[in-house]
């Protein structure tokens, strides 16, 4: 499916790419954004204005499964899927903040003139998160706005892990019947599959049926706490028996029982700081659970993804799904450059001078563009995200990363799509929602 846009840049009801195409090639749209693909109407005609009638009485839903690493989203009008993509959040923000104080304070141990120390005066706003952890939060808000400017939303479902609708609905409930309520089983499961990594504990055994097994066996004393309790393969759990872990020979399986979950901390510490950035927007918003998401997953028969999460999210999903889209968009965070203008080794010292400024000839790094060259070493198109240099003279990488061609001359470089802070990839799914390939490839309409 692709977005469309009026004249006026409002949105109206995505179409079927066959339309779009068919569209474009008669000349009565323009293509208004690549990513995600985006057409816009030349004219205001009678047609359009049926289609934004009709748009009056859609309701698109954007249900958003919030991860640490990864965050699915997913379009959907009533039980028709029309746009499914993916986050990949940023993990090295913490690392790189880690690596520019090491290297300041070494600045005061080497024989150069002595500088003092910033006195630690700097105040923090109220509800400030840390860099690594905002970083999530305005990825999501920033998709959020680019959305609604793309498409007609009218509701937002959103994953709030630690929501409670059971205590909504009971305030009174207590004791065992709060533990064997609808979802008896789903919280603690999904706890243990996402901390043991979906695969047996002892033999490493993986897309199997997994049970829940005793670290130390209740007949020696053994509790039912978190702590206490892994899975296991059926073989494992009946060669194990009565032994503990340690006694059955991993030791180290008590260690990684106790270890907390660092991600589930992490969603925890955002989730209502995402709630906010979503109250915002003035949608309607209903929240779930991750035992919700995963109870409509498996009632669904759908594979275990984060796109696929996002379509669960929720007491609103239908019991019966069609998929009006053929792939996923994985949107990945690489935020717009750095305000280091020197490149530096594994040691610390200087092996690069970058130039003060970012744009050259109307281009910056980042940008996809297509070259055709005419002659030549590297006759022939590329197409890719460049690599600017104040010579004019740029390199061109391709969807691996790796460099397609070398010193191509600016002016045989067409414009494609601005850097945005982020880079796009495509994964082709089938008819029924199932993947068909697991590479992932560009985009690019080309």
């Amino acid at each position: 499916m692709v977005f469309v846009l009026n004249k006026n840049k409002q949105p109206l009801s995505p179409c079927h790419s066959a339309v779009a195409r068919k569209l474009l090639k008669t000349g009565k749209v323009v293509i208004h954004k690549k990513y995600p693909f985006t057409i816009r109407l030349k004219e205001l005609k009678e047609s359009e204005r049926k289609l934004k009638d009709s748009e009056s009485k859609a309701e698109f839903r954007l249900k958003i499964d919030y991860g640490s690493r990864y965050t699915g989203l997913a379009i959907l009008n009533g039980p028709t899927v029309v746009w499914l993509a993916q986050i990949h959040h940023k993990t090295n923000i913490k690392s790189n903040i880690d690596s520019r104080r090491a290297m300041r304070r070494t600045r005061r141990n080497r024989n150069t003139r002595y500088r003092k120390p910033k006195f630690n005066n700097r105040g923090r706003k109220e509800g400030w998160l840390p860099p690594s952890l905002q970083s999530r939060v305005d990825n999501i808000k920033n998709w959020v706005i680019k959305l609604q400017r793309l498409c007609s939303l009218t509701h937002i479902s959103y994953e709030n892990v630690k929501f409670d609708t059971q205590l909504m609905q009971n305030p009174e409930i207590s004791g065992i019947e709060y533990q064997q309520g609808e979802l008896q089983g789903y919280e603690i499961r999904e706890y243990l599959l996402e901390k043991w990594d979906r695969k047996c504990a002892y033999c490493g055994a993986e897309n199997i049926s997994l049970e829940i097994e005793h670290i130390i066996p209740k007949s020696r004393g053994g509790t039912s706490r978190i702590s206490n309790l892994t899975l296991a393969c059926h073989a494992c759990n009946q060669v194990k028996g009565d032994m503990t872990a340690e006694e059955f020979g991993y030791p180290d399986i008590q260690k990684q029982a106790k270890k907390p979950l660092k991600d589930a901390a992490l969603v925890t510490a955002t989730r209502w700081k995402v709630y906010n950035v979503l109250s915002e927007t003035g949608l309607n918003i209903e929240c779930g659970t991750g035992a919700r998401t995963k109870m409509n997953r498996i009632l669904l028969n759908l594979p275990k993804n984060h796109h696929f999460d996002a379509v669960c999210v929720g007491t609103s999903t239908p019991n019966d799904i069609i998929f009006r889209t053929n792939s996923v968009l994985h949107i990945k965070a690489k935020g717009r450059g750095s305000h280091c203008r020197t490149n530096l080794n594994k040691y610390g010292f200087p092996r690069g001078y970058l130039a003060r400024q970012k744009s050259f000839f109307g281009f910056q790094t980042g940008d996809i563009v297509k070259a055709i060259v005419p002659k030549g070493k590297h006759q022939g198109t590329w197409i890719g995200a460049v690599a600017c240099r104040k010579t004019g003279y740029f390199d061109i990488k391709n969807k691996e990363g790796v460099k397609a061609a070398q010193g191509i001359n600016h002016k045989y470089c067409k414009m494609l799509s601005r850097v945005d802070g982020y880079e796009y990839a495509s994964e082709h799914v089938g008819v029924d929602g199932i993947p068909l390939m697991t590479e992932v490839t560009s985009i690019l309409p080309y």
